[in-house]
């Protein structure tokens, strides 16, 4: 089964080789039809430490690396 790529903003890179991204996704409701934008943070592995706060990034699903890590960021992602 191939992995999920995401694509998000870092909100946080407090922890060691771990940031925080928040993704989100936009659709439209399927009773009102408006466009409702909804988000997700996920813990993704840094393991270099390299990605700020800010930063537009790319984050592949992973086995387990901690009790909350199942992501890895791949690199940074395409602005537009």
């Amino acid at each position: 089964m191939p992995k999920r790529i995401l694509q998000g903003s870092v909100v946080s890179d407090k922890g060691e080789k771990t940031v925080i991204v928040n993704v989100e996704r936009m659709f439209t409701h399927p009773l009102f039809k408006k466009v409702v934008r909804r988000s997700n943070r996920f813990h993704a592995h840094d393991a270099e430490n390299k990605y700020k706060v800010g930063d537009l990034v790319r984050i592949q699903e992973c086995a387990p690396k901690s009790k909350l890590k199942r992501w890895e960021v791949i690199g940074l992602g395409a602005k537009g």
